[in-house]
């Protein structure tokens, strides 16, 4: 028979196996979360709107690179077309044909491009919003689904109110074309018009529309926006870098569960992969990808792809392996030493998963660290 020490020693084990269980769930729900877990956009308006150039600065791409959304003053969507993120597969934008139409049906266009699919849409415009966009808004409201208002090519508005008006107030420009965007769509109750340029991100209400969105979205979608949304300034670079640094716990929680397990390489191998992922996702949300950085490059005329380069983190990622970072002393002595751990029963695999733990969350908060000091110093 037991005694009741025993006893007790089995539920304490049991318990702690439970609540060990419990929250290495959660941090790969969590971790799973950060790779997986899809967004699908949805961007329709009347033909030439600037839907196209839309999608394209949300993908950081240019009109004229491999991929990109065909842009030009016709009608250039007849169909929905779907374009992937480059950096993120799980993030999806559709093009959605336009709604100029005079014989435009609101409830058959929604069932056409099966509105079902999507997450949210963007309703977006190059003048005044017309009778057709309120009408889409109000059967997207009664599907359930969020819309936003975008007025697109602002920059195109102030370049022609500045001619002969050295002097022009932008700021009162920007308000005029606002009220008088939002004269049609009182009857949707006065929602917001986000002003934007899809050549100066920078400016006007880009970040404001992000900003909003990731609020609106669920919390399980508001990862993959981020991920995946253009670095349009500091600001937007600094969200990114909090919201990793909140996923360190996660990452490191799910490291040290495989270091539990005691089969000999397994902890090495894994946690590899699994450092490697969360990097390459610091990598692209960053910007700090090839076509990123080519496309900064241009704009600012300096050698950002040279400054990115000097971070042995960002060079690793861009090659695809952790090898060099891997061999450190620190990385081997600490896997071995997860192994030996692991192979005694009981206390052996918690101070296993115990040293992944911390070792793990130490080397992630250091890549992510040099990674976001990169950032920066392209950003300034």
């Amino acid at each position: 028979m037991a005694t009741q020490d025993s006893v007790v020693d089995e539920a304490i084990t049991a318990s702690g196996e439970s609540t060990w269980e419990r929250a290495t769930a959660k941090a790969k729900d969590k971790f799973d979360e950060l790779v997986n877990v899809s967004l699908i956009i949805a961007v329709t308006g009347k033909t030439g709107a600037g839907k196209s150039s839309f999608i394209n600065a949300l993908r950081g791409l240019r009109k004229d690179e491999d991929g990109a959304a065909p842009t030009g003053v016709t009608e250039t969507t007849t169909e929905p077309t779907m374009y992937e993120h480059p950096g993120m597969p799980n993030v999806k934008i559709w093009d959605l044909p336009g709604i100029g139409s005079p014989n435009f049906k609101a409830k058959k266009y929604l069932k056409d491009v099966k509105f079902n699919t999507y997450d949210f849409f963007i309703i977006l415009n190059s003048e005044r919003f017309m009778e057709n966009d309120v009408m889409l808004a109000k059967e997207i409201r009664k599907c359930k689904k969020s819309f936003y208002f975008v007025r697109s090519k602002i920059d195109n508005d102030i370049f022609a109110e500045q001619r002969g008006n050295e002097g022009l107030d932008k700021l009162k420009v920007l308000a005029k074309i606002r009220e008088d965007c939002q004269k049609n769509l009182k009857k949707l109750g006065n929602p917001k018009v986000f002003l934007i340029s899809s050549i100066f991100l920078d400016k006007y209400d880009f970040e404001i529309l992000q900003t909003t969105l990731a609020e609106e979205l669920p919390e399980h979608k508001r990862s993959a926006l981020l991920q995946a949304w253009p670095v349009c300034s500091a600001e937007c670079l600094e969200k990114k870098i909090k919201m990793f640094k909140g996923l360190i716990w996660a990452v490191s929680l799910a490291s040290a569960g495989i270091a539990a397990v005691p089969l000999p390489g397994l902890s090495t191998t894994c946690d590899a992969s699994t450092i490697l992922i969360f990097f390459t996702r610091c990598f692209y949300a960053f910007g700090l990808d090839d076509r990123s950085l080519k496309r900064l490059t241009e704009k600012v005329n300096k050698p950002l792809l040279e400054c990115r380069d000097k971070s042995k983190f960002a060079a690793a990622i861009r090659n695809k392996t952790m090898t060099t970072i891997q061999t450190s002393a620190m990385f081997i002595s600490v896997s071995v030493a997860e192994e030996l751990l692991s192979l005694i029963p009981v206390v052996g695999s918690a101070v296993a998963a115990g040293l992944s733990f911390a070792s793990t969350q130490l080397f992630l908060r250091k890549g992510l660290n040099e990674l976001a000091e990169t950032a920066r110093a392209i950003r300034k």
